[in-house]
């Protein structure tokens, strides 16, 4: 199926002042769009228009580079969106969430220690996150488009630290970027249905 560039679920000036309308316009609108118009054109080339963005991420996983960075960074981004909210973020997690940080992960403050320097230290490009693996919680990072889909994961919970992401608000700040992505944007509420589908 052809990929599409998704709605924002919330108005470009929601998540300031931690994520401004110029980050948000620059890196929906052309970053995202970028990598769907690409995808697509890709995806019909490989025999694989007809295919879900999950199904092509996995398929072309070492196979077409090309292909791949474009579909795992629109799948990326699809749930990136999704995964932040005005007033978001803290340490008030959903009960069933709290529960498995707590028993895999040592609790939320080593959580956020650990989620924050899995962005930090990632080199370059890439992204951190927060799987569901052989049905425990587990941070991992990823370089450039790379996910937690091609490492037999289901990912929960992810932050973009390509530079597009931060460098309007934060420069080269990235540690600050990711306090503010944990402290006050993350939607716990698509985390919890995301953990809910990959555990069921």
């Amino acid at each position: 199926m052809a990929f599409e560039l998704p709605a924002l679920p919330y108005d470009y000036e929601a998540l300031q002042p931690y994520m401004s309308k110029e980050t948000l316009e620059y890196h929906h609108d052309k970053h995202h769009k970028a990598y769907v118009d690409n995808g697509n054109k890709l995806a019909a080339e490989a025999g694989m228009g007809d295919l879900s963005v999950e199904e092509v991420v996995k398929q072309s996983f070492g196979k077409n580079a090309g292909l791949f960075n474009n579909a795992a960074q629109h799948y990326n981004h699809i749930h990136f969106w999704k995964w932040m909210k005005k007033g978001g973020g803290g340490n008030k997690l959903p009960g069933a969430l709290q529960k498995a940080v707590d028993a895999d992960l040592g609790g939320y403050d080593k959580f956020k220690a650990d989620f924050v320097a899995a962005g930090t230290t990632q080199f370059g490009s890439g992204w951190a996150w927060l799987s569901v693996k052989d049905g425990k919680l587990a941070i991992s990072k990823t370089p450039n488009g790379e996910n937690p889909l091609v490492h037999g994961a289901s990912p929960i919970l992810g932050v973009d630290v390509w530079e597009h992401s931060y460098y309007i608000d934060y420069r080269n700040a990235r540690p600050k970027y990711l306090e503010a992505f944990v402290d006050s944007l993350i939607n716990w509420d698509y985390v919890l249905e995301l953990y809910e589908k990959a555990k069921a």
